[in-house]
């Protein structure tokens, strides 16, 4: 059997005009389920016959469809973000070209009508070959559009038989390189439609609304003889092509209104929903609805760790309503256009959207793009032909408000006739593509990852090419969030605030494409590039999701929700001031709810009355009446949901903000005056005991613990290890994961105890002085670390703290300080001040690749306790940040996968002075300058007293020996001394 026809670099054949997408009252059956299956390694191994009836398929297994089956147990999954996974020689493919035959034998349901029929595909990755009951209906390319082939004739009441020949690699492949995994399989809806005779075959809704006038036109395009009728407007049958000028309600992602009717013959009857909107550029803005909007945006891969992009339905309503939650109002399907039932989603509960055509062409970038379709005219027609599948299936939904021809497939003259045709079919959308730099054939000036200074360049138009400077401007692409970060993202506001025509942007990305797998031991784990043996991959940079792989919100989601707030919630002169920043909604759907808080303990709390606050105002309200404080004062006012709105309840936070009314009292440090005794290799001060030949900390009031000392190591992020020039490289450089401590001075005072080290890696000259300083009084034990950087350091810190470890037992975890989730210096906008309990393991954020993280910033006192009530008890002059795990930063560092963590006997505390900030450099600009930590001259001072219970285990304290002090151990199979960790002995 021929296979040429998988490297025609022509549209697929066979299949019906395209059209838009619709349901109707018309009979229809589903063809998902069960199918028999059998995969070749190439198309001439293939079985020959498998559309005859009487073609045995009794041999080969089966498949869920839709389904991928490389997650069925057939071949195994590859991720690349750039390289093609095969020589690239357009448009030919390898010989050993994976090929999955499907065959699915069916009934007509009792009643099907005799009438023309529709089979139609939503999704096949990436070519197929079709035959229904013997005859070939065609060819399928374009892997995330929809192909239809007409077969009311071949259908008979007993047993069709479906057979679909599916190629892994196709010319298709070439125009399909898109960030992501490569699978392969049907893995939409496979729909049987009756046609009606007399039927809606296609239309198109008009929905324009008037800002000033406040009227909406409503108008339809569709075959003679096609009625519209909205009931709820008193539109009863209007003709196609007559418009009616109504009084409504306009759709924005704010306040999505939509109008219920019917597309309607004598033979078919489509329910449709309506909105009114306009987008217009004007005056170097895009507007909708006479409005400038401000896209707070991510960009969302379909995905599920189990399914692939086979995703149900429920997770595609789960993302909707989690990014509606968090404050998302806007969507770009990258890189295709996504099920038709997630528009429905956008429709319903209110997000703008670009939709993006099924094109990238990424890996010629390696080769200078030489040779990119582009540019090529044997393409051309393939790449109209995708465009034209993306706008005639989705045309008709309100929630796009701009069409994109693609992403990273460079320019050319394909491209430009793409923009043309798309301009001309739907000139009531803004054509989008970032890759047209000059932008020549596009009508807004796109980009990706401009780091803030360039913004800023943008958004004051200080730019020679006089055709971007007149239009608006979106980072399709910004704040990679990848790992732990992005930082920087409160910056980026402040310029899409300051500039109107820099119109916001997407964050890379919505998911982690992790992949659910479970190791040796059965544990559950999420793979990425790499792990399914592939050659040419690209790691863990599918991992770059605000959301982990079960859709479980990462920290930098939360981030996200704070810092794009729709409200914003300070101080003023008068007391509060509540700043709407919704491009079009008052604040009469909010409800404003105050708590007072001393200490961290809430004294008082009430409602404030705010009165309507509209969409680009501010108002000053007088504060609540509120309780004195005997300490740290703080008011918290929530603007919270009103009434239910389909995607939240009554009561969900849309925004916060903290207002200090009473400042916390100087911290009472502890007295000096406990003597300093000396005994059998140890120095007891207050609660502490020491080790007499390191001066290092050995036990609290009896609990034993190990340290503190300086740390300055953390286990990189993958913002660390991104750029050019990476942080993490130049730390590894400087040895600062293998730092070493020299113990220059014991001097054991009258009641002091002061400790002299230096601290510096090895093989080099820089280090840091180290000096630590101890007091006690009866039970509190007060320790001044002074730090002084010795000799020239060649890279900043990736921290500046003490490391110490203390009894697994002590799991429970309280503060007052900065939470409840992780914070960093350039991504703190998520945390309030409040007081906070949780356990040593809830502390941790599941990275799918292990690194930094669970960072609680500005502690005043932490507390870590025994499930019987002992424990330890920190606090700061003024203030610390805190990590703690069950784990060492080097076992982080060594770990690839979360199951690679195995929770030691120990908790290890990091109390750092501050961090470097995070950036976004895993593919995006660095750290800012103002988060940058440099080795500099400094003090942390923090006091530790026991907490005992009448009853609590009290071990004997003995001094170590001197080979247990300078032990070295393996951790992951990476070497560390004993100057990167805490360790332990009896």
């Amino acid at each position: 059997m021929s296979s040429s026809y998988v490297e025609d670099p022509a549209p697929g054949h066979g299949s019906l005009p395209p059209r838009a997408a619709f349901s109707s009252d018309a009979r229809s059956m589903s063809l998902a389920g069960t199918w028999r299956f059998n995969l070749s390694p190439s198309p001439e191994a293939a079985p020959e016959g498998i559309a005859r009836d009487a073609f045995d398929d009794s041999t080969w297994g089966t498949l869920t469809v839709p389904g991928h089956w490389q997650l069925q147990g057939h071949g195994k999954p590859a991720y690349t973000n750039v390289h093609y996974p095969f020589p690239v020689q357009p448009p030919l493919v390898p010989s050993d070209n994976p090929t999955g035959d499907h065959r699915l034998t069916f009934d007509l349901p009792a009643g099907w009508p005799d009438e023309p029929a529709v089979l139609r595909f939503d999704g096949v990755d990436s070519c197929a070959k079709v035959w229904l009951n013997g005859e070939e209906l065609g060819v399928t390319r374009g892997s995330r559009l929809p192909s239809e082939f007409a077969v009311g004739h071949l259908l008979r009441p007993r047993a069709n038989v479906l057979a679909v020949r599916v190629h892994q690699w196709s010319s298709g492949s070439y125009l399909e390189d898109q960030d992501m995994w490569w699978l392969s399989g049907i893995f939409r809806e496979v729909t049987l439609l009756s046609r009606p005779v007399g039927g809606v075959e296609d239309y198109r809704l008009h929905a324009d609304y008037d800002h000033v006038s406040g009227l909406g036109t409503l108008s339809l395009t569709a075959a003679e003889g096609v009625l519209l009728s909205v009931p709820e407007l008193g539109v009863e049958d209007l003709p196609a092509g007559r418009p009616v000028e109504l009084a409504v309600e306009p759709w924005s992602a704010e306040s999505p209104r939509l109008y219920h009717g019917e597309v309607h013959t004598a033979a078919e009857r489509v329910p449709v929903r309506i909105g009114f909107r306009t987008v217009v550029i004007e005056d170097g803005l895009l507007k909708v609805n006479g409005r400038r909007v401000l896209f707070r945006g991510v960009n969302r891969h379909e995905h599920h760790p189990r399914f692939g992009r086979a995703l149900p339905r429920e997770f595609a309503l789960a993302d909707v309503l989690l990014m509606k939650r968090h404050n998302v109002n806007a969507v770009r399907t990258s890189h295709y256009p996504p099920d038709p039932y997630f528009l429905q989603l956008c429709d319903t509960h209110g997000l703008w959207v670009i939709d993006e055509c099924d094109l990238e062409t990424h890996g010629f970038g390696d080769l200078g793009w030489a040779g990119n379709p582009s540019d090529d005219p044997r393409w051309g027609e393939a790449y109209l032909d995708r465009m034209r599948r993306t706008v005639e299936r989705d045309k008709n939904h309100p929630s796009i408000v701009l069409w994109s021809l693609g992403n990273e497939a460079h320019t050319g003259r394909n491209l430009a006739a793409t923009a043309a045709w798309t301009r001309e079919r739907d000139p009531s959308r803004p054509v989008h593509y970032e890759g047209d730099f000059e932008c020549e054939y596009v009508d807004v000036y796109s980009r990706m990852y401009a780091d803030h200074a360039e913004v800023d360049r943008i958004g004051r138009r200080d730019d020679p090419n006089e055709r971007r400077r007149s239009l608006p401007f979106l980072l399709c692409e910004f704040a990679h969030a990848m790992g732990n970060g992005p930082g920087g993202l409160l910056e980026y506001r402040e310029l899409f605030e300051r500039y109107p025509h820099a119109q916001g942007g997407f964050v890379w990305e919505w998911l982690d494409h992790g992949l659910a797998r479970r190791d040796a031991a059965g544990r559950e784990y999420f793979a990425y590039g790499g792990d399914f043996g592939e050659q040419i991959h690209d790691g863990n940079f599918v991992i770059d999701g605000l959301v982990h792989p079960d859709r479980t919100p990462s920290p930098a989601l939360a981030e996200f929700a704070k810092v794009f707030e729709p409200v914003r919630i300070g101080a003023s002169a008068e007391g509060v001031r509540i700043s709407n920043h919704y491009d079009v909604v008052g604040s009469s759907h909010l409800v404003f709810r105050w708590t007072f808080e001393d200490d961290g303990v809430e004294v008082a709390a009430g409602e404030l009355a705010v009165p309507e606050v509209h969409s680009g105002q501010s108002r000053d309200v007088p504060l609540p009446r509120l309780p004195g404080a005997s300490g740290e004062g703080v008011l918290t006012v929530r603007a919270v949901l009103a009434a239910d709105t389909g995607w939240a309840s009554p009561g969900h936070v849309v925004a916060w903000g903290q207002l200090p009314v009473t400042p916390a009292a100087d911290p009472v440090p502890a007295a000096v005056g406990a003597p300093l005794l000396r005994e059998r290799g140890l120095l007891r001060l207050g609660p502490g005991a020491f080790d007499a030949a390191t001066g290092r900390l050995v036990a609290l009031g009896g609990h034993r613990v190990e340290g503190p000392r300086l740390d300055l190591w953390r286990a990189p992020t993958d913002n660390d290890r991104g750029s050019d020039d990476p942080e993490a490289t130049q730390w590894r450089a400087a040895g600062l994961h293998r730092l070493q401590h020299r113990v220059a001075e014991v001097d054991g005072q009258a009641s002091a105890l002061v400790v002299r080290t230096r601290v510096a890696p090895p093989g080099l000259g820089f280090g840091m002085l180290t000096e630590y300083h101890w007091t006690a009084d009866g039970d509190r034990l007060r320790l001044r670390v002074d730090l002084e950087p010795a000799g020239e350091w060649p890279c900043t810190l990736p921290r500046l703290g003490l490391r110490m470890a203390v009894p697994g037992g002590f799991g429970g975890v309280e503060w007052f300080g900065a939470g409840p989730g992780e914070a960093y210096a350039d991504s703190r906008q998520a945390a309030r001040t409040g007081r906070f309990s949780s356990t040593v393991d809830a502390l941790q954020t599941p990275y799918v690749y292990p690194q930094e993280n669970g960072n609680r910033a500005d502690a005043r006192w932490l507390r870590l306790t025994s499930a019987g009530g002992a424990g330890i008890r920190i606090e700061g002059e003024p203030v610390f940040d805190f990590t703690a795990r069950r784990w060492t930063s080097e076992d982080l560092d060594a770990a690839r996968h979360t199951v690679d963590l195995v929770p030691g006997e120990l908790v290890h505390l990091n109390l750092d002075l501050a961090q470097h900030g995070l950036g976004t450099a895993s593919c995006g600009p660095g750290v800012l300058p103002r988060y940058r930590l440099h080795a500099q001259k400094a003090s942390l001072t923090l006091t530790f007293s026991p907490i005992t219970l009448e009853g609590a285990a009290r071990w004997p304290v003995r001094p170590r020996s001197a080979s247990s002090r300078t032990r070295t151990g393996t951790v992951s199979g990476t070497s560390r001394s004993s100057g990167s960790a805490c360790a332990w002995s009896a």
